[in-house]
């Protein structure tokens, strides 16, 4: 069956063609909401009195049909050979109601229909991405929340800077991860518009209330032009951005992992279940489930590249290469969702050594920022202060001490004011975490703050999913 096929001779169809074309194997994904946006297409022409009421009740019926064989058999699909998802629909739905089924595409097309299918899939998606989302903000937040007394090293360059909490660390990822949850709520308000009635491009010539649609298929509204609704797939560019931007975010993440997880660090400890040992050496402790994720943001990043390719050249309005658009969204979405999954179990198993932070930060002279600001609340400018304190880091790695080894001499030679509270500066990381209380600081009041923010902004996030159920 072809829902195109009058104007064809079907003993010229190419079996290579037929395969190369065939977007069942992925669109089958959108069968419930195929039969979804048809009833109400069904009611909408009954209200138009495009059907009669009998035609209506027979469709609706036959619609209602499918849909619980749909459910109550997970592998309808098996050994199908329809051209789409939508034709096994109507070629099902003449099974079972009879000629009557020919009239379900009146006055729409595939086109719009698919946009419209597109559209609700992106939606339901996105929720379940901010879910994923919010688990693992609360696992960050967990994180922190556990470890708010923990100092260690931070890092510019992947170099010693200063210290800092591992609890505002952690927070740190809870605001990029945060921010993908908001810009996934921005893109579903713009996938938020109902494309149906906009026939193949132009809209339909019989009375359809497209308003009363939108709201029956929970659209905030219908499109205003039906020539960009049917190829318009931003939407879908949005949403493999966001997560493709969430995928980069992971593999931030998952690169310190590795990083802090290795024996020269040693901060952290992946749990055996999320890593991997060596087929020839016994020892080894691989952070494979953290090396993975970075592998998959490449791949994701490769399908928001791949959709916007496939979108730059295209004429309006509808062509058939949007067809390609499935397999990058469906994959974007299943490789986000399942990674968010996994890092949010990562850290739930994460074991913290906090004891190994707390002796990185005697190495790379982190407090020397803190000896300048000491400096220069003594009145020395700063830039002075800063050339006196770059002396005597390079004294000490000359001879290879640290700021506690130093003589009160030694200190002197380079700082001529040095004196036992500047001593007291240079030998406390946990006091320069104190110092820095400001707003979005480190001192630990500045992070308290931070972590009873985050429980609020959780909050505010699960009750928006909650009335969206």
């Amino acid at each position: 069956m072809k829902l195109w096929g009058g104007r064809f001779a079907h003993h010229q169809r190419d079996v290579l063609f037929e395969k190369y074309s065939e977007s069942f194997s992925l669109d089958q994904r959108w069968i419930l909401y195929d039969l979804r946006v048809n009833q109400a297409y069904v009611r909408i022409l009954g209200r138009a009195r495009v059907l009669g009421a009998g035609e209506v009740r027979s469709l609706i019926r036959g619609l209602e049909k499918i849909r619980r064989h749909v459910e109550s058999h997970p592998q309808w699909a098996r050994r199908e050979t329809s051209e789409d998802v939508h034709t096994w629909v109507e070629a099902r739905l003449i099974r079972e109601v009879g000629p009557a089924a020919r009239k379900l595409r009146t006055g729409r097309s595939r086109n719009d229909l698919v946009a419209t299918e597109a559209r609700l899939y992106v939606k339901d998606a996105i929720t379940e991405l901010q879910h994923a989302a919010l688990d693992l903000l609360r696992a960050l937040y967990d994180l922190a929340r556990r470890h708010i007394h923990a100092v260690m090293p931070g890092f510019t360059h992947l170099q010693p800077a200063q210290p800092i909490l591992f609890s505002h660390y952690a927070l740190a990822y809870f605001e990029m991860f945060l921010r993908d949850w908001d810009r996934l709520e921005d893109c579903r308000k713009r996938a938020d518009e109902l494309p149906m009635g906009a026939g193949a491009l132009a809209g339909t010539s019989f009375p359809i209330d497209r308003q009363r649609l939108a709201r029956e298929l929970g659209f905030a509204r219908a499109a205003r032009n039906s020539v960009d609704v049917t190829s318009d797939r931003d939407f879908v560019c949005e949403l493999l951005f966001v997560c493709s931007l969430t995928l980069a975010h992971s593999s931030r993440l998952a690169e310190d992992l590795v990083i802090y997880s290795s024996p020269g660090f040693g901060y952290v400890e992946l749990a055996d279940a999320y890593s991997t040992g060596s087929s020839i050496m016994p020892q080894k402790r691989n952070p494979d489930a953290m090396e993975l994720v970075r592998g998959k943001a490449a791949r994701g990043i490769g399908r928001l590249t791949g959709m916007l390719a496939l979108l730059k050249g295209l004429p309006l309005a509808y062509n058939r290469d949007l067809q390609e658009d499935k397999a990058a969204l469906f994959d974007g979405v299943d490789t986000t969702r399942d990674t968010l999954q996994l890092v949010t179990q990562v850290l739930a198993t994460l074991r913290i050594h906090s004891e190994q932070m707390k002796s990185g930060t005697s190495r790379g002279f982190l407090t020397a920022t803190d000896i300048a600001d000491e400096l220069v609340g003594r009145g020395i400018p700063f830039a002075q202060a800063h050339e006196q304190v770059g002396k005597l880091v390079r004294h000490c790695v000359d001879h290879q001490k640290t700021f506690e080894e130093l003589s009160t001499e030694q200190a002197r030679a380079c700082v001529p004011s040095w004196d036992s509270r500047l001593n007291q500066v240079a030998i406390s990381p946990k006091n320069a975490v104190k110092r820095k209380n400001v707003t979005g600081g480190t001192a630990p009041n500045q992070v308290g703050k931070q972590i009873r923010q985050a429980r609020t902004t959780m909050v505010r996030l699960n009750r928006l999913l909650a009335r969206r159920k």
